[in-house]
């Protein structure tokens, strides 16, 4: 990952800061603060500010006035019944804001969750740094001959090799074309607007993305899924990390009831209801079309 020494610097200096509040913190999440926690090649992600803990949510359930006297675990138990039955809205109640540098071709997929504030690097103010996107090699896979969005087999050594020199040709070519659209002495001085449509979508972006907790969720349960882009998934991972850290009880409850369940149709609940009853099921009469029987099935042998 390539921070400068100045941004060094200065991401240390901010985290000396402190301030006095009333307001409740999490240590563990405290510690992460400002921290950038490293995600492909040349990106990172890191917690700018939050609001919020595990408690604000059952506040807000209970629509208490102070963070009441409960045990621990009936306020567990509380935040698994609310995730258990979609109760969303006092999830909505935290907060988190992100600092992420990515690709740009990532960043048009995260863009997709639009239940958020986000402020990006402007490259018509400014000017992009020299820094792409390129795949290790156990992730050059050719296209998936089942998932029309998805990747198949791993290329070979060779094919890879080939693609990776591709994709980094391509990418200091059109750079170098940038720097020298922009270069007022020995170039054209084009505007940093226009100058900026020819660069790669492996190019790297940065931005300040702030979004409630529900919201969160729903991205991560999306993009932690096994079918997600493998780029998009990384960065997931991580704030998945982050929501351990800073909501265990929520986060615990997430896994559970979000990220390890699977939802049935009720054609998919009859079929199983006559196999719990010791009936042989063939997928003709059932209503379910050859995937929907396939992925039942999948789901079930586990």
């Amino acid at each position: 990952m390539s921070l400068t020494d100045a941004q060094r610097a200065e991401i240390a200096a901010h985290a000396k800061e402190t301030s006095a509040t009333r307001r409740p913190t999490v240590p563990a999440l405290e510690a992460m603060l400002y921290e950038p926690q490293e995600v492909l090649d040349h990106g990172f992600l890191r917690v700018i500010d939050y609001m919020g803990d595990d408690a604000a949510v059952v506040q807000a359930a209970r629509v208490s006035y102070g963070r009441g006297t409960r045990k621990v675990s009936e306020d567990a138990g509380l935040i698994r019944y609310l995730m258990r039955h979609r109760h969303s809205s006092p999830f909505e109640m935290c907060e988190i804001k992100f600092h992420v540098k990515l690709p740009i071709f990532i960043a048009r997929q995260w863009i997709r969750h639009r239940m958020a504030s986000v402020n990006e690097y402007s490259a018509r103010y400014s000017i992009l740094d020299s820094e792409f996107y390129l795949p290790a090699p156990e992730h050059m896979a050719a296209q998936s001959e089942v998932n029309r969005q998805g990747r198949g087999d791993v290329l070979g050594s060779e094919a890879a090799a080939d693609v990776l020199d591709i994709l980094r040709n391509d990418a200091m070519r059109t750079y170098s074309n940038y720097e020298k659209m922009l270069d007022t002495d020995e170039g054209y001085g084009l505007a940093r607007e226009l100058a900026r449509i020819n660069l790669t979508l492996n190019t790297y972006t940065q931005w300040y993305w702030k979004i409630d907790l529900h919201n969160l969720m729903h991205f991560l349960a999306l993009r932690l899924d096994p079918h997600a882009q493998y780029e998009i998934r990384a960065y997931a991972e991580v704030m998945l990390k982050v929501l351990h850290a800073w909501l265990p009880q929520t986060a615990t409850a997430f896994e559970e009831y979000r990220r390890g369940a699977v939802t049935f149709s009720a054609s998919m609940m009859k079929v199983v209801r006559r196999m719990l009853a010791g009936e042989t099921v063939e997928r003709e009469g059932t209503g379910l079309s050859k995937r929907e029987w396939d992925e039942m099935m999948a789901t079930l042998k586990g």
